[in-house]
């Protein structure tokens, strides 16, 4: 059994991408028994991905779902499994004879977990989209760019997960505390559109406050302020300047070397182009380890904008250990940390399909019976 606060759960994954795999990837690093039900005869990837950590820390089996007997398995596996969790359109798991009411015919304490990007109803629902689409008509694009420019995407983290499958493994996980009261499993609606909506709770806060009234680009936390932004150094990197209260103001200016009787008010907003003018050029003379290290120690909130390949090789990051090598590719950490329950190192993809034998021996079949559904191709 793994180790982690999730160990001993058991979460049956219909393979799909980016936002339902984050999902199980979160709940297997935590500890659960992700099993994932790949194609029996694997396709070309969408990406081509040749090692994809959102794949690490499970089993997987190969799985000809058009077939009577390849569902048959999959709802077999659902009768002793905890969650079940898939990212399909709409109607597309019950075409399949997978969907919520077929799964929970055969448990009724399996908690469904279902991630899209509109939401399982609502007249956009059917439609195709990506990350962009979604968070666009969230509100949590258009805030995102400089002043006078077009909004920028942020990757795809925003939609696809943190506003999908982390937004989805909460789900999960909270109707699996219900359940531990009601005894009943429940179907978990999570919606890409609905999860980018959820972060930007504290911008509708601060436009009621009357403290986010301007354009793109000219507001505290979206490059507006001078100093929360970002800055090129001498070397042609970047530091990023975050000091809002006036104590961190007061550092950041020690730091650069300014005078402050000779700075205009740092919250007057009239005078944050010329402020903005003599931080760079501050900035400016300087490489970035060398601002790094003279803010080393101090409250200035000036910190390297790292590359994702940089940042495991960050002192702090290394003392942490936010990243990980597995199997010689390093990345993100499972996390959060746990003092009594903490999980074990995430275990490297699988081939997929490699685990089928052994998930089918697990589940009562014998020798014979997984040879006849390899012969039929239900199986790989």
């Amino acid at each position: 059994m793994k180790a982690g606060p999730l160990s001993g759960l058991k979460v049956i994954e219909l393979a799909g991408l980016a936002p339902a795999p984050f999902a199980c990837t979160i709940l297997a690093d935590l500890g659960a028994d992700v099993i994932r039900v790949d194609r029996a005869t694997p396709g070309e990837d969408v990406l081509g991905f040749p090692y994809d950590p959102l794949m690490r820390g499970r089993r997987t089996i190969g799985v000809n779902t058009k077939s009577p007997d390849g569902v048959e398995l999959v709802l077999r596996l659902a009768e002793k499994a905890d969650a079940l969790v898939e990212g399909f359109r709409p109607g597309v798991a019950e075409r399949m004879g997978l969907g919520p009411e077929q799964v929970r015919e055969r448990n009724p304490r399996l908690v469904y977990g279902r991630i899209t990007g509109w939401g399982q109803d609502g007249p956009l629902a059917p439609q195709a989209g990506h990350d962009i689409n979604y968070i666009g008509l969230a509100g949590a694009l258009e805030p995102v760019g400089r002043a006078g420019e077009r909004p920028v995407p942020a990757l795809n983290l925003i939609g696809d997960f943190g506003g999908g499958g982390l937004f989805l493994a909460m789900g999960v996980l909270a109707a699996l505390y219900e359940r531990t009261s009601s005894g009943q499993g429940q179907v978990v609606d999570a919606s890409m559109v609905d999860g980018a909506a959820l972060l930007t709770t504290h911008l509708h806060g601060l436009k009621a406050a009357g403290v986010w009234g301007g354009e793109r680009g000219e507001n505290m936390l979206d490059g507006g302020a001078p100093f929360y932004d970002t800055y090129e150094t001498a070397d042609g990197k970047y530091v990023a300047v975050g000091a809002i209260e006036m104590r961190f103001w007061a550092s950041l200016v020690q730091v650069l070397g300014l005078d402050a009787a000779e700075l205009p008010v740092h919250l007057d907003k009239s005078e944050w182009p010329r402020l903005r003018q003599i931080l760079a050029e501050a900035i400016g003379k300087h490489t970035r380890d060398e601002l790094v290290a003279r803010a080393e120690g101090t409250d200035a909130c000036l910190t390297p904008v790292l590359s994702p390949w940089e940042a495991p090789e960050h002192p702090h990051n290394a003392a942490r250990g936010t990243f990980v090598d597995v199997d010689g590719v390093v990345q993100p950490a499972p996390g959060p940390k746990f003092d009594r329950t903490p999980p074990g190192p995430p275990e490297p993809p699988h081939d997929k399909g490699a685990d089928t034998g052994e998930v089918l021996a697990e589940l009562g079949l014998d020798g014979s019976e997984i040879e006849r559904l390899r012969a039929a191709g239900a199986v790989n």
